[in-house]
């Protein structure tokens, strides 16, 4: 099974030297894989960029919370349960695939103060068994698609 890692976010502009771009990616200029992964042989795992990452992990938080819902999911409180699934994916960004706030605030289309109240009410609500074993269930699904190793390499 392969797993997905995060695209490197660009800290510096499109003019930046192509020495700097390539420091930055760990590679040459022009080249494919690093050279550890070349030199093992080892495929190189795609890599997403963090608002596909977000629109996945809302998804699978999505689906989850549909899974473990004995009601339909739409119904008078769909925008609170919108809410709440939003908040949890938002958490999750952060917390598993340690994306910066702004990234994620832009990926939802909301502000990183908005994502930063999200975490905490999320963390808040942790406090709570089930809500708690529920996250770390969407925690994990997110840990199984991207994998351990690359996650944070983005920054």
């Amino acid at each position: 099974m392969q797993q997905l890692t995060l695209s490197p976010r660009q800290a510096f502009p499109e003019t930046a030297a192509p020495e700097i771009k390539s420091a930055m990616s760990g590679e040459g200029p022009g080249e494919g894989p690093g050279p550890v992964h070349r030199a093992m042989g080892m495929p190189q795992a795609p890599t997403v960029p963090a608002p596909v990452a977000c629109r996945i992990v809302r998804q699978l938080a999505l689906e989850m919370t549909a899974l473990a819902s004995d009601r339909p999911l739409w119904r008078r409180d769909g925008r609170r349960s919108t809410c709440h699934v939003r908040q949890i994916a938002m958490y999750v960004c952060h917390v598993v695939l340690r994306l910066s706030l702004s990234d994620i605030g832009a990926a939802f289309g909301r502000d990183r103060t908005t994502v930063s109240h999200a975490c905490n009410v999320v963390e808040d609500r942790r406090d709570d068994a089930s809500f708690d074993a529920f996250v770390s269930a969407i925690e994990r699904a997110v840990l199984s698609v991207f994998g351990p190793a690359g996650i944070g390499s983005h920054e």
